[in-house]
Order: C-alpha cells, then structure tokens, then sequence
C-alpha cells in the first residue's frame, strides 16, 4: 500500500486515539500537562489587539539553506547540536535531558491543542463533518520558531536566522528527493540521509493513540551526517524512552506534494481559510499537502503528529511554510496581513480565533506568551525578520 493511502487510511481508521486514549501513564501524565497548558492560556494577554505594531531596529534575513556558505552551514548546525548539550531547569515533561528535548516536548504537550480539532460519536466513529483544522494553527507555529532560533542565539552564541528549505527545488524537474543536498552525509554541514533499514522498529500503536502510522515510514536510524547517534528521549509519538533520530524518505510523496505547483496553487487561495486548510493538508483537504507532505516524504520521526520536533529537519521545513504564508500575506497585505480565521475547537460551542487569541509555548517562554496578532506583521516588533 503507497504512503498517501497509508496516511489516508490511518486518518479515517486511528485518528480517533486524539478524543479516546487509553489511561497509560504516560499519557495520563501528558493529559496532566495538557490541562495545565489550557489553564495557562486562560491567563495569557488579555484585551483587544492594536494592529498599529512597533517598527523594527532592524531586520534579520532567513535564507535557503543552499545560499549559506559552507562555513554558516556548519555554524547553524553546531549551534542545534549545542542545543542538544544544553540542559534545562524546569523540563516540560519529566523524560526532558535538553534544550532540543524541551522543544520536542511542548510539540508533544501542545500539539493537539494547534493543529487539527476532531470530534467524534460517542462511539468513536469517524465523522468527517466534525474534523477541522485550527486558525492558530500557523501563527503558533510561527511563534513556536521565533523561540527556537532565540534559543539558538541566546543559549549557543548563534550570530544566524533559521534557515528555511524550498523543497521545490529537490523535486520540480524530475528530480529526486532524496537527492537534496540537505540529505547530505557531510558530518559538519549535512542532515545524513535516509534511515538504514533494518535498525529501528517502531512500537506498536493498536489504538492509533501515538499516531504511528506504519512501520513502513519508520525505514531506520540515520547513520551519517552531522545528527548520525542523535539519541532522542521522547517519541515516536507520545512514547518515552531514548531511540534513535529515524527517517523514511519517500520520493513519490515529496514529487507529489512539494513541488511549486503545489506552493503556486495554495498562494492563488482568496481567503485565509482557505489558504490554511490547502497548506496544511489532512484530514481536512483529500489528501496531503505542503505540510504534512514534508512530514510523510521524510518519515521516520517527522511523520509523526506529536514528536515530529525530534527531527532538525522539522525547523527548516516550518520556516519555508511560514515563508509562504508571508508571501500569500504581501500579495495584499491590506486585507491579508491581520486576516485570521478559524476554530479552537471542535466542539458545537466553538470559540473562532482572533487577533486577541493567546499563544503558549509552555516552559520554552514560561510566563510570556503571545497573541495571534503579535505574529502577524513579521516585520513589526516582536518578530523584526524577512525572507530572502
């Protein structure tokens, strides 16, 4: 069975573990830590939002990875491996050794609280009606990669910006995915290649709770390049314990759903909504898109809807959709810049998002936040950065 029925099938028969999880402890610990992150947002920015934003000191620029020199590559890459190395005072779940953990882990804790809002039958039959993808969905994560690459600067002396991946390039032409130079087996400036089969089994997920998908995606543990023995403690999925980085890269998925037709079309979408909903792809649209297109075509850890943060990929893959937000943004920032649309829930009761919603990215900016509103002007304070 290919990967994209693979995903679909899953979604329609196991994405009912997000509304019905087993009382494990593990995930009744993470269930704890959900509460608590819903009780922060409450508390969170309260008010109306003032969309005449503070100008900027300066700006930063986020390049592709291929327009970096050998020599900011390397930088770049010693500067996540720091984050690796660094340890953290207050770990947003227990299993967290390091700063790159604690970003795996807020991923983990609040990821069914930003992406996809699903409600079902009291019997836990799918009812495609009630699946919907949430408006904070991308200023969250927009959010959550400011805090990354602070940490990078702050923690590891990062003089850079996150640099962003246009996949288009790896596969526009005929070409092959897994050819990309960022699946480089350099052990200074490459991300290693595919995963070596053979080398990891992922646990078993009957109930669909940890969303892994299929063993197929899971093809081993990445042996070269600069992440070769990365030993993460969480995932795949809401699982703990130390594993290794893994991967599944899969050619007809990345040709399928990342070529610049695929980025032409979602930017030709008249509304926020449906621009949204066309980027991130399932269970809402028919098939995947851009974003969970990038997380399936490089499997592994990355295809996973909870510690999908495990894999440095994820970073430059979320700056290149953000890129594209802002580019649909600056095609009429007028009527799009403050555009925001959208559920929190899924519920009959919804809340919509706006401009006022909080944002939390847990013990990473404990007692901050932010507001969707804050997010939406890259080039205004609090964000003071642009795409090259």
């Amino acid at each position: 069975m290919g990967r994209l029925v693979a995903v679909s099938t899953f979604i329609l028969l196991n994405i009912a573990g997000v509304a019905s999880r087993p009382a494990t402890t593990n995930n009744a610990m993470l269930d704890i830590f959900q509460l608590q992150h819903q009780s922060q947002l409450a508390k969170l920015l309260p008010g109306t939002f003032n969309t005449t934003g503070l100008a900027c000191p300066s700006i930063r620029k986020r390049r592709e990875w291929r327009t970096l020199s050998d020599i900011e590559k390397a930088d770049y890459i010693s500067a996540v491996k720091c984050l690796q190395s660094t340890p953290v005072k207050t770990p947003q779940l227990p299993q967290v050794k390091s700063l790159f953990d604690q970003f795996q882990a807020v991923h983990i804790t609040v990821a069914d609280s930003v992406h996809v809002a699903v409600c079902f039958h009291p019997r836990t039959t799918f009812s495609c009606s009630k699946v919907l993808s949430k408006g904070q969905f991308l200023p969250w994560h927009r959010y959550f990669l400011q805090v990354y690459e602070k940490s990078l600067r702050d923690k590891c002396s990062y003089k850079g910006d996150i640099p962003y991946w246009n996949w288009s390039l790896d596969v526009d032409n005929g070409k092959k995915f897994s050819e990309s130079p960022l699946f480089s087996a350099d052990a200074k400036i490459g991300f290693g290649g595919d995963g070596v089969r053979g080398t990891y089994v992922p646990p078993e997920d009957p109930t669909g709770d940890n969303r892994i998908v299929s063993p197929d995606f899971y093809h081993g543990c990445v042996q070269d390049g600069a992440f070769a023995g990365l030993t993460l403690q969480l995932g795949p999925g809401r699982n703990v314990g130390p594993h290794c980085l893994t991967r599944g890269l899969d050619n007809d998925v990345a040709a399928a759903t990342l070529n610049s037709n695929s980025v032409a079309y979602a930017l030709t979408m008249p509304e926020f909504e449906s621009f949204r909903t066309e980027i991130e792809g399932q269970p809402v649209m028919d098939g995947p898109r851009t974003h969970d297109g990038g997380h399936i075509a490089i499997g592994g850890e990355m295809s996973n809807f909870y510690s999908s943060p495990g894999e440095p990929l994820f970073y430059l893959h979320h700056a290149h959709l953000d890129h594209i937000w802002w580019k649909w943004q600056n095609a009429d920032p007028e009527k799009r810049m403050y555009q925001v649309t959208g559920r929190t829930t899924p519920e009959d009761d919804f809340r919509n998002v706006t401009l006022e919603f909080p944002l939390s990215v847990g013990q990473l900016d404990p007692g901050h936040g932010a507001r969707i509103g804050d997010m939406m002007n890259i080039r205004q304070q609090p964000n003071c950065y642009d795409y090259e």
